[in-house]
């Protein structure tokens, strides 16, 4: 092999490293498995994972993927020995992670590689996975959320996924359940709450917009919390007005967001809906639109801070003239025993 072959050989085993780490950023499955032999292995034994042939790397792939909030890899080329059509060498890794259920950090690592000449260049025969280093502190920085993640959080979940969140609900026992719209979920609430029951509305764009709100404050059939509150001094009589909001008969309001695993995400400035939510009231009713669902808490949290705060932000400072705040959350993984807890799951987006 002349010298000229030798270089080009060399910079094409460069250019496939550097083509495995595009294919992962971009996330492209079919062009990351078709840089490896028809036979090639992804061996990572820290994870551990072992893919053998182009369709396990796919498929692989797509696990890892599905894990990522975000992650960011780079290469730095080390040392290739080229020996006629089979080559070896090493890629040495930096990157950073973090996973949707919380794990995070940095680490540095070393591909150990094999490649093979093919009819259509270089390709791995091989590529083995060992950390060197690893860093798990929590990190400072973050994903930017660019329009694209904006519009998952506006965009009503499809039939499978309210499915798969109507299920984890009902594992962790609540009461569940997939109505149409936002008038039919009008329609149950009356079915839902007894005759003379003391009801609490908790602030909600969703229970105004759906006119639920109106109807369980003025109609005589039930027994306003806020009604009453509002007309009650808020210092001589704030024990009666804690007590009241603490322990109504029936709460009803929203969530910010309701996961995929069957959690319920409840975020408050005042704190007043809290109490009631979380076991005080008799009986709790959330009517949640389909754009709420997120696959986990970790993307439930971003959902609350990155679109549900300045929304609500601008909705406090038109109504009372000061800004909201994300000052209590509530997580709800299950009822209490002490209250039914009753989720109206909507196949509609109606709130924020």
């Amino acid at each position: 092999m002349n010298d000229f072959q030798a270089i080009a050989d060399l910079v094409e085993i460069q250019a496939l490293q550097a083509e495995f780490t595009d294919a992962v950023m971009m996330r492209d499955g079919d062009r990351l498995a078709n840089l490896f032999t028809p036979d090639g292995a992804l061996r990572m034994p820290n994870v551990p994972i072992e893919l053998v042939g182009r369709e396990q790397i796919t498929a692989g792939r797509e696990e890892l993927q599905a894990r990522w909030d975000f992650f960011v890899q780079n290469t730095h080329p080390g040392s290739i020995r080229i020996d006629g059509d089979t080559a070896t060498g090493r890629a040495l890794m930096h990157e950073i992670v973090r996973l949707k259920d919380g794990l995070e950090g940095l680490n540095y690592a070393i591909y150990h590689d094999r490649y093979r000449r093919t009819v259509d260049g270089w390709r791995f025969a091989e590529r083995v996975y060992e950390v060197r280093y690893v860093d798990t502190s929590p990190l400072g920085g973050s994903a930017p959320r660019d329009a694209q993640d904006r519009t998952a959080f506006t965009a009503p979940a499809d039939a499978e996924r309210l499915a798969r969140t109507a299920a984890a609900l009902a594992a962790r026992g609540f009461a569940v359940e997939v109505l149409d719209d936002a008038a039919a979920a009008r329609v149950r609430i009356r079915e839902l709450i007894p005759v003379g029951a003391a009801v609490f509305t908790a602030a909600s764009e969703t229970l105004r917009l759906s006119g639920i709100d109106e109807d369980l404050n003025t109609d005589d059939r039930y027994r306003s919390v806020r009604s009453r509150v509002l007309t009650m001094d808020r210092t001589t009589e704030a024990d009666d007005i804690r007590r009241l909001l603490a322990a109504p008969d029936v709460a009803v309001g929203s969530v910010a967001a309701v996961t995929e695993t069957g959690s319920l995400v409840i975020a408050s400035a005042s704190g007043s809906q809290l109490p009631g939510n979380a076991g005080g009231a008799g009986q709790a009713i959330w009517v949640v639109g389909a754009q709420k669902v997120v696959p986990d808490l970790a993307c439930a949290q971003r959902r609350l801070e990155d679109h549900v705060l300045p929304l609500e932000d601008t909705r406090a400072l038109a109504a009372y003239g000061q800004p909201s705040a994300v000052n209590q959350v509530l997580v709800l993984n299950a009822p209490t025993r002490f209250s039914r807890g009753t989720v109206l799951l909507l196949r509609e987006a109606i709130g924020y």
